[in-house]
């Protein structure tokens, strides 16, 4: 093993016992701990020289050392796997969000579930209409001149809204409308939706055309992708149950980050574009003043790739990577299969 291996190795042994124990970690502790085949000696001087490198500070005189952000990042770039859940964990998630019976009951399910396992504050982005696309379109006429119109997306959004007809409902224009709008409309993203449908009502003449063009409108401004994003938020009582003395004096800040909803939906935002199963921001990695002294792990759900939102969990840097990276991963898998159903 080269030196720069080794150096990892004590790196490694340093963030690990740090999360362990949230006290600073000596030498003699390492030594104690790990087997890591070294003497004492050269073990002091792989700490001397992490310190130099930026990877661990010594917070007191006469203390042991902390991981730095940079400690923590070399630390998660280094993960060759996330570890699997136990069968146990994976039972629990299937049994808990497969018993959802719609999407707000899934998204809530989960935010609870994730902040559970990862004893971490949880963040559920809800599927971003952008990502979307149309399932079916389902007209249901309620009364002489009133017709319910329900669109469903293939993210499990259901959205229902009831317009007003200028004319008595004929069942024969209503059923081909119905059959016209899912042929042009099914299956394709919703920023394509306008141009699919700018055509349909001239299919129609009189009456029809008129209530054609009003189920489109009503269409397109109910999944109008200006729409606000939202995130649900679980699990806040975790930052103080968990944190240790270096973090209780952020909690506040990181509180007031996470009640700021458009915050999280542009760090998920950019942690999209990592294109990765797990992605990590670590302290200032955030951009934000509030989260300096916080990680975030996220992974996409939803779909394939990027898929069409994100769930993470939020926590001090001195947090277990790779317990949340596989907890985070393994609840974005089972919500992904279950909005697939």
């Amino acid at each position: 093993m080269n030196s720069d291996d080794r150096r990892l190795d004590v790196l490694r042994a340093i963030v690990e016992d740090y999360v362990a124990t949230r006290e600073p970690v000596g030498s003699r502790a390492l030594t104690e701990r790990h087997h890591l085949g070294v003497s004492p000696a050269t073990i002091r001087n792989d700490m001397a020289a992490l310190e130099d490198a930026g990877y661990i500070v010594q917070p007191h005189t006469s203390a042991g050392r902390v991981p730095t952000d940079m400690g923590y990042r070399q630390f998660v770039d280094r993960l060759s796997e996330v570890k699997p859940l136990s069968l146990a964990e994976r039972r629990a998630i299937s049994l808990l969000l497969e018993d959802a019976v719609d999407l707000d009951d899934v998204v809530d399910r989960a935010v609870r579930l994730l902040a559970q396992l990862t004893q971490q504050v949880a963040v559920v982005q809800y599927p971003s209409l952008r990502r979307s696309a149309l399932r079916h379109v389902e007209l249901v006429p309620v009364g002489a001149r009133h017709l319910l119109v329900v669109i469903i997306t293939t993210t499990g959004r259901v959205e229902q809204r009831t317009l007003e007809a200028g004319a008595e409902l004929d069942a024969e224009v209503v059923g081909r409308l119905r059959v016209l709008l899912n042929v042009a409309a099914v299956g394709r993203r919703l920023a394509d939706l306008e141009t699919a449908l700018r055509s349909l009502p001239d299919e129609f003449t009189g009456a029809g055309a008129a209530l054609a063009r009003a189920v489109v409108e009503e269409v397109e401004s109910t999944l109008d992708l200006d729409r606000e994003e939202r995130v649900v938020v679980a699990g806040t009582a975790n930052l103080a149950r968990t944190a240790g003395a270096d973090f209780t004096r952020t909690i506040g800040p990181v509180l007031e980050a996470l009640e700021e909803q458009v915050v999280l939906l542009r760090l998920l935002g950019e942690m999209a574009e990592d294109h990765a199963a797990v992605a990590v921001r670590i302290g200032r990695e955030t951009q934000h003043e509030g989260l300096v002294e916080a990680s975030i792990v996220t992974s996409p759900y939803g779909g394939e790739g990027a898929g069409v939102a994100r769930l993470g969990a939020v926590g001090p840097l001195r947090m277990d990577y790779p317990g949340t990276m596989a907890a985070v991963r393994a609840v974005a898998r089972y919500l992904t299969r279950i909005l697939a159903g």
